[in-house]
């Protein structure tokens, strides 16, 4: 018999195009609010059916992705093998080319996508409720990298919209080659003594359709911005950065850190504004995209 033909599924970058935090709860974890968008650009997970889970990492970032235990691609194949009994899981293979640690979920994108990949060699549902029970099991942004739709988060990011219809958003994502543990972030946060207004679902799909999104967006923030760039000052440099480049709409940090993002009228604008500013930071990680959904 010959072997089974290894399946592939991408995991691409997760945007944070909005994040609001409400509280910190009394478990330490903190409330959030996140419209979130996915780029046509992330790591390459492959499966090789078969019995005991594997993982091989290649690529830029294999040596921070590591491939041991706590990488979230076994930790969701675990998960899901304690609630699917005998489900078969196979040899995984990434190609880790999103920065680790940089605002873009990419662990968590990588876990969503070993999810898909055991669920169509195993013939589970794209709803199966397991896969979901697994996913928030493994950590709280797979949930909504499972089916990569622009949505808004919110709880501790669980808390999953219906998809956003959003246009397609040309942008520049940058990184300055920096690691932005997630926990040191969330924890120099301090409440704003004033806020806009909590996105509104009905007002958003409209403002989507009339082609007045960067409006909205531009009313809203990331309240981890301020924490963030004080454990790492060079993200102020990177937004600095970003807005002067010519064509630049909105620049703004991505979740946590340390990967900002700029948005663009057109692909075309993005993809001179990478080669202008990696140009000029031949150090940092520039990559043209664009946002909307991954499906």
């Amino acid at each position: 018999m010959s072997p089974a033909v290894p399946l592939v599924e991408s995991a691409p970058a997760k945007v944070n195009l909005t994040l609001r935090v409400l509280r910190r709860r009394a478990d330490g974890y903190h409330e959030i609010e996140s419209l979130v968008a996915f780029a046509d650009f992330g790591d390459r997970l492959t499966l090789a059916p078969g019995v005991a889970a594997s993982l091989t990492v290649r690529g830029p970032g294999a040596a921070q992705a590591g491939d041991g235990p706590d990488n979230l691609v076994l930790k969701a194949a675990r998960q899901l093998a304690a609630r699917v009994p005998d489900i078969g899981l196979g040899a995984f293979e990434l190609d880790k080319v999103l920065p680790v640690a940089a605002g873009l979920g990419g662990g968590s994108a990588d876990a969503a996508a070993a999810l898909r990949l055991i669920a169509r060699a195993n013939g589970l549902k794209a709803n199966d409720p397991r896969l979901f029970e697994a996913a928030r099991a493994t950590s709280a942004d797979v949930s909504v990298c499972l089916d990569p739709q622009p949505r808004v988060m919110r709880g501790i990011g669980e808390v999953l919209s219906e998809p956003v219809d959003l246009p397609t958003l040309p942008a520049l994502l940058v990184n300055p080659r920096v690691a932005l543990a997630t926990k040191p972030v969330f924890a120099g946060w301090s409440p704003p003594t004033a806020h806009p207004p909590l996105l509104n679902m009905e007002r958003l799909a409209k403002l989507a359709r009339t082609g007045e999104l960067v409006d909205i967006l531009t009313a809203q923030s990331n309240d981890l911005e301020t924490p963030a760039i004080a454990l790492a000052p060079v993200i102020a440099d990177v937004l600095v950065a970003l807005s002067a480049l010519r064509g630049c709409r909105l620049a703004r940090m991505s979740g946590s850190g340390a990967t900002c993002f700029a948005l663009f009228r057109d692909r075309a604008e993005a993809t001179a504004a990478s080669k202008i500013l990696g140009g000029k930071h031949p150090h940092w990680w520039v990559q043209a995209c664009t946002l909307g959904s991954a499906g």
